[in-house]
C-alpha cells in the first residue's frame, strides 16, 4: 500500500494546506485547512493513499482536491485472496463553494480497482468549516465504520445474483452510456482480466465493468473510436455512483 507523508501530499496537492481565505470571502467566513483534517485521520490511524487537485488557472491554491485514505486494519475479507479496503474520499475546497465531504469507497487489492459506494445506506457526510472539531470528525468516521457490516451484506447480496447473458449486454450498455457512449464494443466491456473476476454474478460483472469505463481501452462509436480512461476525479466519482446505483438495479 502505498502511503503520502505530510510532504509527499504538499507537493501533489498544495490546496490542501492552504490556510488564507480567498479574496472575495467575508471574514465571517471561517477557514478550515484540509491539512487539518488529514493530519487528525492520520491520528485514528487512517493512512493518505492518493491525493489529486482540480487544475485551476484562477482562484489557485483554493481550488477543490481529493484526499483517500485507507485504514490497513479495516478489511473486508473474500474468497481466494479478493479482500477489499474500505476507503474514506474527502473533498474539499477553500473558495467557501464545498464544506468537507465524506464518501466510502472500496479499494480491491487484487486489482487495484477504487470504486465509491453511493447508496441509501452510504450517505455523504458533511462537516461544515465553521463546525469542524476533532470530537466531530470522529464521530462521523465512526458512524461510517458502523455502517460498514452493511455493506459488507451488500457486496453479499450483489454475490448471490446471477446475471443471464441478456442481462449482462443490458448493463455494459447502460455503464457505457453514462460516458455517452453508443455502439461500444460490449464483448471487451464484459471481458475478465484475472480469474477472481470470472463469472456472471453482479458483483464481478459490476467490477469488469466498472474497470473498464473508468480506465477506456474499448471501442465505441460508428468510427471505432477508443475510449480514454478518467481522468478528472470529480468525473470519476461521479460515474461510480451512477454504476453503483445502475448495478442495484438487478437486485
Amino acid at each position: 500500500m502505498k502511503e503520502y507523508t505530510l510532504e509527499q501530499i504538499k507537493q501533489q496537492a498544495p490546496s490542501v494546506f492552504t490556510t488564507s481565505k480567498a479574496s472575495h470571502l467575508t471574514d465571517k467566513y471561517v477557514q478550515t485547512p484540509t491539512s487539518q483534517v488529514v493530519e487528525d485521520l492520520m491520528n485514528m490511524g487512517w493512512k493518505v493513499t492518493d491525493v489529486k487537485e482540480v487544475k485551476a488557472r484562477k482562484n489557485k491554491g483554493f481550488q477543490k482536491h481529493l484526499v483517500t485514505f485507507r485504514n490497513p486494519e479495516v478489511i473486508i475479507r473474500g474468497k481466494n485472496g479478493d479482500d477489499s479496503f474500505p476507503q474514506i474520499l474527502l473533498t474539499n475546497s477553500h473558495d467557501g463553494k464545498n464544506a468537507f465531504n465524506f464518501r466510502v469507497g472500496i479499494f480491491r487489492l487484487i486489482c487495484s480497482n477504487g470504486l465509491v459506494i453511493c447508496d441509501k445506506e452510504f450517505n455523504n457526510i458533511s462537516i461544515r468549516h465553521i463546525n469542524y472539531t476533532f470530537d466531530t470528525l470522529r464521530e462521523n468516521i465512526n458512524t461510517i465504520i458502523t455502517k460498514l457490516p452493511g455493506l459488507v451484506e451488500k457486496i453479499n447480496k450483489f454475490k448471490s445474483i446471477e446475471l443471464s447473458a441478456e442481462q449482462m449486454v443490458d448493463f455494459a450498455r447502460k455503464a457505457a452510456d453514462l460516458r455517452k457512449q453508443t455502439l461500444a464494443d460490449i464483448p471487451t466491456l464484459l471481458k475478465a482480466e484475472r480469474k477472481e473476476d470470472e463469472g456472471n454474478d453482479l458483483w464481478v460483472v459490476f467490477n469488469r465493468l466498472q474497470e473498464k469505463i473508468v480506465n477506456g481501452g474499448y471501442a465505441y462509436g460508428k468510427k471505432d473510436r477508443k475510449a480514454r480512461a478518467i481522468k478528472n476525479f470529480q468525473h470519476d466519482i461521479k460515474i461510480n455512483e451512477q454504476l453503483f446505483e445502475l448495478a442495484e438495479s438487478y437486485i
